[in-house]
């Protein structure tokens, strides 16, 4: 499938219009504000690359030259990781910045970023040194030794690691980063549910889960991608993770995935157990129709779980687009509700600024109640200083164009690159700073919208590079070579050597 060049174009140049305004004003700070114009770091002692190492894979993509000797200059000049206070995320600061460093390897072969990836993989890895085997949440990198007392933590902080940690142990042949991280998978499994699905939070030290809601949006999304893309990524070496991965969509299908009554919109349900316990029927859990922005991931993670997972010949990519017979029964029931999902997605961005709400609240068939003309509402719960209802805001989030570029690579139907060229447009037209950089739209609905000051990270790594690999011809990065991690960062699908049964220690 070919490129469309100029809308490449103009999406690189509003990559330049975000990183160039960051340059300028917080060179080397972890997050950018681009209406103050000031950078601002999660330690206090100096950066750790989050907007660097997390833009940078983009930047090389994106064919920038000038722009990436800036970024290596800098994580070859002043990148360190030895700041202790206060204490970093261990899943944010592995996705994005050991993440980061790892794709930057694979794409250039730059020995640099394996040197800091290892760095970095030693000091966060100690954070599994707990009674049960899953990460604290937290990791002083500067001593990384030191005690930590975080005592929950998420599905997906503790589940959304294995991809970096797998790939860095296969760079390294340090089996210590391997069998750590799938160490950690085994603990979750053995508390799943018997629907396949978990609840979002998980005790630290007994490794068990706290009665809690089970989601696809936050405390939880990134596990249920990582568990296909785990048995992608070994080249389904792993086929535990296949079993896990299609009796979690076996659970999605029977229970939370939802249509609205009216205009029969596809939504992700949640399940709420009110303080049941875990061992208590789901069926009588709670259904809410509350769906994040960030569970439209899983839109596009179905239709490739169809083409791979859901595939008769196995793990090899299907027709463009699938034919039905090439695919199982399992996999023609997860491409019609990826495909139907994204649709759902897309509905939410019918607001006055075209942009989708950070949160959308669905009618229920049985709501006789209901009290909006649409099918869907933004539920506006205040919050902050500015009195800003965080549920309607657009926070520069990737997982529905995520899902859009997936779904233009494996069908090639045009309706998905006009999709995503209207959401980059709306991007253009309301979160666009003219001095430089992009903002949280504070509320979809208002017009003319008003920003907040944070150009997150994930705007650079994750939805332009997913809008521009849209555009790009379908050779770039092909779906069949890669993964992408949580963050976008694209990893090589790999036979693993280094496994043992006597795994090594550090």
């Amino acid at each position: 499938m070919g490129a469309d060049d100029e809308k490449m174009e103009a999406i690189v140049a509003a990559f330049r219009h975000a990183w160039n305004a960051y340059v300028r004003d917080a060179m080397g700070c972890d997050e950018y504000h681009p209406i103050s114009r000031t950078g601002e770091n999660l330690t206090s002692s100096g950066g750790i690359g989050y907007t660097i190492v997390d833009a940078i894979d983009t930047i090389y993509l994106m064919g920038l030259r000038s722009e990436y000797e800036v970024a290596r200059r800098w994580i070859e000049t002043e990148l360190s990781f030895n700041h202790s206070y206060p204490e970093v995320s261990t899943f944010e600061t592995t996705i994005r910045v050991l993440g980061g460093l790892l794709s930057a390897h694979y794409l250039t072969s730059d020995m640099l970023y394996l040197n800091h990836a290892e760095d970095l993989g030693r000091r966060i890895v100690v954070a599994f040194n707990t009674l049960s085997g899953l990460p604290h949440r937290t990791v002083n990198l500067g001593k990384p030794h030191s005690p930590q007392y975080s005592y929950i933590t998420s599905l997906a902080e503790a589940g959304s690691l294995q991809l970096e940690f797998k790939y860095l142990a296969e760079l390294t042949q340090n089996d210590t980063f391997w069998y750590k991280a799938e160490h950690a998978m085994s603990v979750i499994r053995d508390g799943l549910l018997p629907n396949g699905l978990a609840p979002t939070r998980i005790r630290i030290q007994q490794g068990t889960f706290q009665s809690s809601v089970v989601r696809l949006g936050s405390l939880a999304d990134s596990y249920y991608e990582y568990l296909l893309k785990q048995f992608l990524q070994t080249k389904s070496t792993e086929r535990l993770y296949q079993m896990m991965y299609n009796n979690a969509t076996d659970g999605i299908a029977e229970n939370l995935i939802q249509q609205t009554p009216e205009e029969h919109i596809t939504y992700m349900a949640e399940l709420d157990p009110q303080g049941r316990f875990l061992n208590s029927t789901p069926s009588s859990w709670n259904l809410g129709h509350r769906q994040e922005h960030l569970a439209c991931f899983l839109a596009g993670s179905l239709m490739l779980g169809a083409v791979t997972s859901g595939s008769r010949n196995g793990h090899r990519m299907v027709s463009v687009p699938p034919k039905p017979h090439e695919l199982t029964p399992r996999g023609l029931r997860d491409w019609k509700m990826g495909i139907d999902f994204l649709e759902g997605c897309m509905s939410t961005h019918d607001t006055k600024t075209g942009l989708a709400p950070e949160v959308a609240e669905f009618r229920a068939v049985n709501d006789a109640n209901y009290a909006y003309d649409k099918d869907w509402f933004i539920p506006r719960t205040f919050s902050g200083v500015d009195r800003s209802p965080y549920e309607a805001r657009y926070m520069l989030r990737p997982e529905i164009v995520e899902s859009i570029f997936i779904a233009w690579r494996l069908t090639g139907d045009p309706r998905y690159r006009e999709w995503a060229w209207n959401i980059f447009s709306s991007i253009q037209q309301h979160a666009r700073i003219p001095t430089g950089g992009y903002g949280t739209v504070s509320d979809v609905n208002q017009v003319p919208a008003r920003l907040l000051d944070k150009q997150e990270t994930f705007f650079l790594s994750e939805t332009l590079k997913y809008l521009y690999l849209t555009f790009c011809h379908s050779d770039v990065l092909p779906l069949q070579g890669i993964v992408f991690n949580t963050e976008a960062h694209p990893l090589p699908i790999f036979y693993p050597t280094v496994v043992s049964s006597n795994p090594s220690h550090l």
